[in-house]
């Protein structure tokens, strides 16, 4: 009798991670959604959410998605290289076209019989005022928000589970959600042990334009700089979410960590992170960049604390790789447990089903 009783317990478990339909959901933006059947044909507004279906529909992500606005292919050609690669379906899917800032084609997603829109939280006031919202729900096509950007402590996490829940794919987000908590648990643990809030200067996309120099406010990188603890200039002197900041007032705020993202770009003065790329490509521009006129007068490139990032961990829920990065930049000696190349090896291998390649995140 033991045996039948044991089976039956190990079952539950399991069972509790099956998604039943019809299902409600609230959102990251506190809306309810109600979904009557699993969704089989998904539009993304955004298109590097085929990195978060990446860890759910681990076998192909591809295979829901009718139609999504195409950043990676516009933003992170080095990733969509991979995923083309990997599933080939993906370049016959149909691309918006659109940027990332909250567009829809509605014919598209009328024509292509849409179940299920995900959608960035960010991108919420374009599509109201555009009156896609309104339009998608005189359609009763449900729209699911997400967030890895705006409040990516909160947010990221939560989204997994919510997509998960949402496809039918709890057990997959759960895996990776743990494993989330798990590094920021560790990283919100160093910062609380600090004496002192370290400033940060963070330029996305440092050698983009030939200003300086450019930031992120609250969200996007200089939201992951305040997710570590840091204390991120751009967010106290930005009215908007990015801009420019004078040269002479980093200089005077005399920030303690100065930080450059980059990934491969066209005109080859940016930081060229990401595959395919070798420590002294990288090296070569970074010492470019924080020679730059005027650059050497601030306090932190002075010192030799200034570093590089890949871009595109800002805006997906591999973000906690950026997290490690920025927090081991910021808290020297503390996280010697973490190490962010491994943690990203360890997504891409145990997670997903992406070819698990050389990659490199980060410099020095």
């Amino acid at each position: 009798m033991i045996r039948p009783l044991l089976a039956l317990t190990l079952a539950i478990p399991l069972a509790s991670f099956a998604s039943t339909y019809p299902l409600t959901l609230t959102d990251v933006d506190g809306q309810k959604v109600t979904l009557t059947h699993e969704p089989q044909r998904v539009v993304l507004q955004d298109g590097r959410d085929i990195l978060a279906l990446a860890l759910l529909d681990r076998q192909s992500p591809f295979h829901r998605v009718v139609a999504w606005n195409n950043m990676p292919k516009k933003q992170d050609i080095q990733s969509w290289d991979l995923l083309r690669k990997t599933w080939p379906e993906a370049e016959k899917i149909t691309d918006m076209g659109f940027s990332d800032q909250g567009e829809i084609n509605l014919e598209t997603v009328l024509s292509k019989k849409t179940d299920l829109v995900i959608a960035q939280w960010r991108a919420k006031p374009a599509l109201k005022q555009t009156g896609v919202l309104a339009a998608l729900a005189k359609l009763n096509i449900p729209v699911l928000f997400v967030d890895y950007e705006l409040e990516p402590v909160k947010n990221t996490k939560k989204s997994i589970e919510l997509l998960g829940k949402a496809l039918n794919k709890e057990k997959e987000a759960e895996s990776y959600a743990t494993f989330y908590q798990e590094r920021l648990d560790a990283i919100l643990s160093a910062a609380k042990s600090m004496d002192k809030t370290p400033t940060v200067f963070i330029e996305p996309i440092a050698g983009n334009t030939e200003n300086c120099c450019f930031t992120h406010s609250h969200n996007g990188w200089g939201g992951l700089v305040e997710a570590v603890g840091g204390r991120n200039i751009g967010s106290e002197l930005l009215p908007g979410n990015a801009g420019f900041v004078s040269l002479e007032k980093v200089i005077s705020i005399k920030p303690d960590v100065y930080i450059m993202s980059g990934s491969r770009r066209p005109n080859g003065n940016v930081l060229p992170f990401g595959y395919g790329v070798t420590p002294q490509q990288v090296s070569v521009v970074f010492n470019k960049l924080k020679n730059r006129q005027g650059l050497n007068q601030i306090q932190p490139i002075q010192d030799g604390n200034v570093y590089g990032v890949y871009h595109h961990f800002y805006n997906h829920p591999y973000n906690i790789i950026g997290m490690e990065i920025i927090a081991k930049d910021l808290y020297q000696g503390k996280l010697n447990n973490l190490d962010p190349l491994s943690d990203y090896h360890h997504i891409i291998r145990d997670f997903t089903k992406l070819p698990d390649e050389n990659i490199i995140l980060s410099y020095p």
